[in-house]
C-alpha cells in the first residue's frame, strides 16, 4: 500500500507513516508514550505480543498480549504487518488493518517496533519515514538496562547483545534521533510527521 498515493476520505490528506526503532532500553516505548501524551493527532500502534505483561503495563494500551497460537492464527490469516521474533525468546508484531485504515483516513500513524520489524515494514511501505532512536552512549544504555529492573542478569546480557547488532543497524535509517531528554525526542519524532516544533539538537537526516 502507497501511504503517499492512497486517498483518504473527503477533507482528509493521507499520511506517510512514520516507523521508529532502535536498540532495546534506549526508552522507544517512552518517547512513544509521550508523543501519544502530547500529540494526541498522532495515532500510535498497538503492538502484539507473546510475552507476559510486565507491572504496570495493560493490555490493549501497552501491548495486544496474546497467545502463541491466537499469534499464530494473525500470522497465517496474513494480519500482521510486520512481526519478528525478539531477544530469541517472545514474538511481536504490528497488526495490519488499523494501520492501513488510520493512514487512509488521513491520521499520522506512527509504529514503534523492533529493528527486524522496521525492516519488513519497509519492504511492505518504503514510502514510510524510519527513524532510529539512539542512546547518547553505550554506557548509558547499558545504565538504562540495568535501571529498569525489569529482566534478570542472563535476559540483560542476551539484550545487550541483541543491542550492538541493532546500533550497527543505523545507517539503514532516514533520521536518527539521540535520546538525550524524552521531551525533545518526541518533538523531534513528531517533527518528522510533519507536527509540533523541530528541535535542531540531537538530529540529523541522511
Amino acid at each position: 500500500m502507497s501511504t503517499e498515493n492512497a486517498t483518504g476520505p473527503a477533507g482528509t490528506t493521507p499520511q506517510r507513516l512514520v516507523v521508529l526503532a532502535g536498540p532495546t532500553a534506549v526508552g522507544k516505548g517512552t518517547v512513544a508514550s509521550d508523543v501519544r501524551r502530547r500529540y494526541p493527532q498522532v495515532w500510535l500502534s498497538v503492538s502484539a505480543t507473546t510475552r507476559a505483561p510486565r507491572p504496570g503495563e495493560v493490555d490493549g494500551v501497552h501491548y495486544l498480549f496474546t497467545s502463541e497460537a491466537d499469534f499464530d492464527a494473525l500470522v497465517e490469516q496474513g494480519q500482521m504487518l510486520e512481526w519478528a521474533v525478539v531477544h530469541g525468546r517472545h514474538r511481536y508484531g504490528t497488526p495490519r488493518r488499523p494501520v492501513e485504515e488510520a493512514l487512509a483516513a488521513g491520521t499520522p500513524v506512527l509504529l514503534e517496533i523492533d529493528l527486524q520489524g522496521a525492516r519488513q515494514v519497509k519492504a511492505a511501505m518504503p514510502q514510510a519515514h524510519f527513524v532510529f532512536l539512539a542512546p547518547p552512549s553505550w554506557e548509558e544504555l547499558t545504565r538504562r538496562l540495568v535501571g529498569r529492573g525489569t529482566e534478570g542478569a542472563e535476559e540483560r546480557e542476551r539484550r545487550l547483545a541483541t543491542a550492538r547488532v541493532e546500533l550497527a543497524a543505523e545507517p539503514e535509517f532516514d533520521t536518527t534521533i539521540v535520546n538525550h531528554d524524552v521531551a525533545e525526542a518526541a518533538d523531534e519524532l513528531v517533527s518528522c510527521m510533519g507536527l509540533g516544533p523541530l528541535s535542531a539538537r540531537s538530529q540529523h537526516s541522511r
